[in-house]
């Protein structure tokens, strides 16, 4: 059985107070509870403050984003170093929003994704169409190749430490969310792409999340899907109620 995991990402949203506030009262909320993985990511400036908080905590602490390089003249770059220090988990890699407004290519989605691996990071990496795509039918073709592209050379024991998200660009922020069937069906196509890549064992072991403005009202539904593993939260994880109420979905 492939354990659900729910994550949080804050997007540029919560300054270090308001971050406080939200993890505090989500960690209230899910004190004990271990049958969900629960990961928030909130920006930057507000890991430390917040992974003090859920220091002893079975919440994990993601980021939204890495630099592919070690250390050096990268200006404006986190690394991998500076993240594990702060007791970084996972780190959230080729968001559709880092792919359509900083440009981000597979080819350095797929970068990030080694150097994580490398260092003991574990990355959630998305994929997933935009509207027009859908309607011209190209849904799977997109998704093909942002899987292989972004998870290239990524070995069947590397897998073991891979989340994938399904983010259909079209539903994210916008209100629409894809129907139970089509997000299984496209949860089901990316894990038959990882079958092809790295064999039966790693695409069984492989959570897949949905990332298209899955909330309360329709968690449940999406997480009952055979092939949907959790969900990478975003407007409804800005605010505890109704990101503690998505989690509950998941038990």
């Amino acid at each position: 059985m492939r354990k659900k995991i729910i994550a949080g990402n804050w997007k540029m949203n919560k300054t270090v107070a308001d971050a406080l506030t939200l993890v505090k009262g989500i960690q209230a909320e899910l004190a004990g509870s271990t049958e969900v993985e629960v990961v928030v990511c909130p920006p930057f400036t507000a890991l430390k403050s917040v992974g003090d908080v859920l220091t002893d905590s079975q919440i994990k602490l993601g980021c939204q984003n890495m630099s592919s390089e070690n250390d050096g003249a990268y200006t404006g770059e986190i690394s991998h170093t500076m993240l594990k220090e702060l007791f970084v988990k996972y780190v959230i890699l080729g968001h559709s929003e880092r792919r359509q407004y900083y440009k981000e290519t597979d080819f350095w989605v797929n970068k990030k994704v080694k150097k994580a691996l490398e260092t003991n990071l574990r990355p959630i990496v998305c994929v997933g169409e935009k509207l027009e795509e859908r309607e011209a039918g190209n849904t799977e073709k997109v998704v093909e190749a942002q899987v292989r592209g972004s998870l290239a050379d990524i070995t069947a024991e590397q897998f073991e430490n891979v989340v994938v998200a399904y983010e259909p660009v079209w539903a994210i922020g916008t209100g629409k969310t894809a129907t139970s069937e089509q997000a299984q069906e496209v949860h089901a196509f990316i894990r038959g792409i990882i079958r092809d890549m790295v064999g039966e064992k790693a695409a069984k072991g492989l959570r897949i999340q949905y990332g298209g403005s899955m909330k309360a009202s329709n968690a449940k539904e999406l997480l009952s899907q055979p092939d949907i593993d959790g969900g990478l939260i975003g407007g409804a994880a800005l605010e505890a109620r109704s990101f503690v109420d998505i989690v509950k979905a998941g038990l």
